[in-house]
């Protein structure tokens, strides 16, 4: 295994279990505690882990943001469905782009490992577990990795997906209005979330029902962006109005 796949999987299982301990990993991949270090010094450099006496644990959250190894745990039920109904969106054969979040993660777990395409993602969590597909091409966008979402942002991935033309983008959000839009908390991982959006042929956006209605700061795409969106049996009409009249697909799981 190469250390930048080490350092991937080191950078999922940090985000999705919250610790990582030296002397765990050296006997679970085979390598000495001192590499086990230094693929840690690399997730802290790179603002994802903040390490510790034995090990790593997820660097520290930002104000006003949930870490994704807590969203993991909420509404998982609701994002679980989410992620099934979204399967039929997944192209055959087609170009994917996967965008950070825990429900877009729910839909990558749910890829059937035999799934034949060509997918791009600027997560790292999610290009962890996409190393399980046998038969997907892969591509990493890289940059600097935001450690409570585990995304990587900046102009180097903006610019990475204005140079791409994607069958479909399988987006999260943090928050859904008519007047807002689709909008998250930070400036730069709105940025990179928007040269997705652009990319795109189709935008699946998957959201919980907890996000409409919240207005987080900074849009990254308007309504008519929207191609489709995927929520869960707690959205009410009224909500669901607005988008369903800007043309947007609805489907409740």
């Amino acid at each position: 295994m190469y250390a930048a796949e080490r350092q991937a999987m080191l950078a999922g299982r940090l985000l999705r279990d919250g610790r990582l301990v030296v002397v765990e990993l050296a006997a679970e991949f085979g390598v000495s505690g001192e590499t086990v270090r230094r693929d840690l010094a690399v997730l802290e450099r790179e603002g994802l882990a903040q390490r510790v006496h034995g090990g790593a644990v997820p660097a520290r959250s930002l104000l006003g943001e949930t870490a994704l190894a807590q969203r993991e745990t909420q509404y998982q039920q609701e994002k679980k469905r989410i992620a099934q109904v979204a399967l039929d969106f997944v192209p055959d054969g087609g170009s994917i782009g996967f965008d950070a979040g825990s429900s877009v993660e729910q839909l990558v777990d749910a890829l059937p490992t035999d799934a034949v395409a060509t997918v791009l993602t600027h997560a790292v969590p999610i290009a962890a577990k996409l190393t399980s597909l046998e038969t997907a091409d892969i591509h990493v966008i890289g940059g600097r990795i935001r450690g409570i979402t585990g995304a990587a942002v900046g102009q180097h991935a903006v610019e990475a997906y204005r140079h791409t033309r994607l069958d479909v983008a399988f987006v999260g959000t943090n928050g859904i209005s008519e007047s807002h839009g689709f909008s998250t908390h930070d400036a730069d991982e709105a940025a990179v979330k928007r040269a997705l959006v652009g990319a795109a042929r189709r935008v699946v956006m998957l959201a919980d029902s907890s996000k409409l209605g919240a207005e987080p700061i900074f849009t990254f795409a308007d309504l008519a962006d929207v191609d489709v969106l995927v929520t869960d049996s707690g959205a009410n009409d009224d909500a669901l109005a607005p988008l369903r009249e800007a043309g947007i697909e609805v489907l409740r799981a």
